[in-house]
This record gives C-alpha cells, structure tokens and sequence, in this order.
C-alpha cells in the first residue's frame, strides 16, 4: 500500500516560480509603517524577494528533504506523503505520529526527526492532504476526516495496532480527533497548542482567559475568517503569485515565532522560502486553505471529555492556553509543561527542546 518517494520538481514549474518572483513588483505603505504595524512590511518583502530570485537554492532544500525515507501511500483516494524514520539506537522502537498546521509543511519536523528516532522512536511525519507532497482531495475536509485517515495510516499501512500522536496548529484538531474517535489504537498524545472553547459556566479565571482570547482573535483573526468562509476567493489570488503568498503568510511566520520582533531570530530567509516553496512547487496554495472551510462545514474536535492521556507544552510566543482546570474539564491532562522559549511553531523552531519534550512524554507509554 505504500511506495518509497523522492522529491524531484519538474523543472518547468520551478521555472515558472522564478519568473514570477523576478518579475513581482513590491508595493508601498504607509509613511508610518514601523515594525509591521499594517501587515506584512514592504521592505522585508522587497529583501525576501531580492535573495530568492538571485541567492535562494531550492536543489539544496530538496536534497535535505531527501535526506530521510519518504513514501506514499494511497488513503481515501488522496496520495499521502509521509516520513518514516526508524528507531535509530538499536531498540524495537515506539511509534509516534506528529502532524503540521497551516502555514507550515513537514519542514518543520525535519531537524526534530533524528532526535526523536535516537530516543527509540519510530517517527511518521506526513504531509496534511492539500499541503506540501501529499495530493489534494476533491474538496475540504476537516480535522477528523484527516484523523481516520491517519489511523489507515498507521495501522492499516504501516502495521502499528497502537501509538502516540502529537500535534500543533491544525496538527493539534487532528491528534485531538484522532484520540477522540479512534481510542482504541491511540495510546496518547501530545499538543503544542489547544484549540479550546468553552461550554457552560466559566470560572473566573476561565472568563478572564475567554475574553482575552476572543479579543486575539479579532486582532489577527481576519486571514482565519477569509479562508474559513470564502478560501476560493484569496485562494485563487495567491497561487498566481508567489511574493503574494509570501506576504499572506511572512506576518504568521513573525508574528507566531519567538523573534523578539526579528523574524530571522527565529527561522533564515532560506527557510521561510523553503517553506513557502512547499505550497508553491505542489500547486497547493489554495487545497492547504479549504482545511479551514471544515470550521463552518465538518463535525468540531472540541466535543465532550476525551480519555486518551494527554500531555502539553506551552511555549512562551503560542497563543495562550486555557487555565490548566478549565482544559481538564474536556481532557485527561497527566502532563503539562511550561517551555523556557518557542512559539507556535515549536518544533521548528526548537528542535532539540520540543524532541525532549516530546520522547520525554512518550517514555512512559513506551
């Protein structure tokens, strides 16, 4: 059911990217724009653009993510791309599977991968379908959709009757799903981040902690709207044009991360093109925005209390958690930590602390 893959662009569509950042014009802003104050900034667009069309080198980017054993695997009609990397010390390793979220790729896991697989971890890293080398499918779907597909995934192809799951960003909604409906193959898991709403009567606390997070989101919650009721409509406006996605998701990049307000403290001009690159040369710009169609059209993760242990991070630049009570109420918490440094994307951006982290949880179910 699975086949060994290797990623290789054809050459006409890299060729159509370049000629679209040589020949994208930069707009202007406002004579008051400091520090990202509107959006994304016109100068550091104009930088990132400069050094893809004339430094960036996408057959090195490619070569790293061939530096580790990929396949497909056909799961509901959408071919599925995946990592598997073995245990590395020796030992019958345990299986865990770690899933991404928008605006991210399995990029994001590649320098944690090594250091889960020396901890005696057998490490499944796909790619979201619509995102990065997996297909699409022919129209969105939602977290628990993707939640029994990697349940095909792992028992089904691979062969595991039981493993942990861990997940931030959409990653998170289908780890919670996958606990939620599929208990009986899902050990544990593990989140960077909780996608939480509240129901029935609020402590204190808890109000305080809701208020605060509704105000956050009408801040910066205006791309989340967009693509939730209309993804076709941006959709189509930024596949064309890869500086536009570019500045669509650059403001996520900085502002999710722990960058002290420097985007490039926390990920290289070379990363942040990598990653934007993996939407551009699968043509999935627009596929990676119907997941979040699911949110008015598919059934919600944040249902009743779910049993499956579950483990936390809270990484100091992620949009704060509920209060530890407030989330007991719908899961069964046996961890919760607090990480000295990191933000929404955690494992990108601490590989070495977020592999800790995360063996650590995992040891005890192994």
């Amino acid at each position: 059911m699975q086949r060994p893959f290797r990623l290789a662009i054809p050459q006409a569509r890299l060729e159509w990217i370049s000629r679209r950042v040589a020949d994208a014009v930069i707009g202007y802003a406002p004579d008051d724009d400091a520090d990202w104050k509107y959006g994304t900034d016109a100068r550091y667009l104009a930088e990132l653009r400069d050094y893809w069309r004339d430094r960036y080198d996408w057959a090195a980017a490619q070569e790293a993510f061939n530096a580790y054993p990929q396949y497909v695997a056909e799961i509901e009609g959408v071919a599925v791309h995946f990592y598997h990397l073995p245990a590395t010390n020796g030992q019958k390793g345990y299986p865990i599977i770690l899933s991404h979220g928008w605006p991210g790729s399995v990029l994001e896991f590649l320098e944690a991968l090594p250091l889960l697989a020396a901890r005696g971890y057998d490490v499944v890293v796909p790619s979201l379908p619509g995102y990065g080398f997996s297909g699409r499918p022919r129209r969105p779907i939602g977290a628990g959709d993707i939640a029994r597909m990697w349940r095909t995934l792992m028992v089904e192809v691979l062969g595991y009757a039981r493993f942990g799951a861990q997940g931030g960003d959409w990653g998170a909604s289908v780890t919670t799903a996958l606990a939620r409906d599929h208990k009986d193959v899902v050990a544990a898991f593990h989140l960077n981040y909780l996608a939480y709403r509240p129901s029935g009567a609020m402590s204190p606390e808890e109000a305080e902690w809701f208020k605060t997070a509704k105000k956050r989101m009408n801040d910066v919650g205006a791309y989340s709207k967009q693509m939730t009721s209309r993804p076709q409509t941006i959709g189509l406006a930024l596949a064309d044009s890869p500086i536009g996605f570019a500045s669509w998701v650059l403001e996520k990049y900085r502002a999710w991360s722990d960058n002290d307000g420097n985007i490039e403290t926390a990920f290289s001009k070379d990363q942040l093109i990598t990653n934007i690159m993996t939407f551009l040369v699968s043509d999935n710009v627009q596929a990676a925005m119907w997941l979040y169609n699911s949110m008015v059209t598919a059934r919600p993760t944040d249902g009743g209390p779910i049993a499956v242990p579950m483990g936390f991070a809270r990484f100091p630049r992620e949009t704060a958690p509920p209060p530890r009570e407030a989330a007991g109420k719908r899961f069964n918490i046996v961890h919760w930590q607090d990480m000295p440094k990191g933000g929404h994307f955690a494992a990108w951006e601490e590989p070495e602390l977020f592999a800790s982290e995360v063996a650590g949880f995992f040891d005890r179910w192994r």
